[in-house]
């Protein structure tokens, strides 16, 4: 089944936005905004979860190079340990939008999940599941998810134990492991308990 491609046809500047990282023990948490084309169509794109890696990483040139603009914002771990993951979700969230917004203008916001300040944004929905259900938030999950993949591989070379070029800082059991034997990194989120 192929995902909606707009919320509101009068809206032709509507940008979707999603998260990726929320989850995780380690890394930066990363948004992406992205606005495509009124009318624009691509049964390869979906949920990023729903995607191989490479699939994603082919699909992500396909958005960049498609899109009216793409935006990607990141909210540190310092800042996940200072307002939460939520907010820090929320702040990189606005960070993505604040990038689109400085390349195209913006009539309408589509957001994965339930919640989004919306403060001194345009007119806005949250969607559940909406990475599953409308094209523009699953083009931003899969730039959102590449992006902090790529991250994450990087960093990945600096603390090869953690194996994060596998787990992408996520609580697998070898990361939790892991933690329990070599402690934890600078780039681990200190407000995040193991049970």
């Amino acid at each position: 089944m192929s995902l909606l491609s707009h919320y509101d046809f009068s809206n032709e500047y509507e940008a979707g936005v999603d998260e990726a990282g929320r989850g995780c023990l380690a890394g930066d948490v990363y948004a992406a905004a992205v606005i495509l084309p009124s009318g624009y169509t691509n049964d390869d794109i979906n949920d990023s979860k729903k995607l191989s890696p490479s699939k994603r990483e082919m699909l992500a040139e396909v958005i960049r190079r498609d899109a009216v603009a793409v935006g990607v914002g990141v909210a540190t771990v310092a800042e996940i340990d200072n307002i939460n993951i939520l907010n820090a979700s929320m702040l990189a969230m606005q960070r993505a939008l604040d990038v689109v917004r400085s390349k195209s203008p913006v009539d309408f916001i589509l957001v994965d999940g339930n919640r989004f300040p919306g403060v001194g944004y345009s007119e806005h929905k949250c969607v559940v599941h909406g990475d599953a259900t409308y094209l523009s938030i699953a083009a931003a999950s899969i730039i959102a998810k590449t992006e902090r993949d790529r991250a994450m591989t990087v960093l990945s070379a600096q603390f090869p134990e953690y194996a994060w070029e596998i787990n992408k800082g996520y609580p697998t059991k070898s990361h939790r492991e892991a933690i329990r034997q070599f402690g934890i990194t600078p780039y681990h989120r200190l407000s995040f308990r193991l049970k």
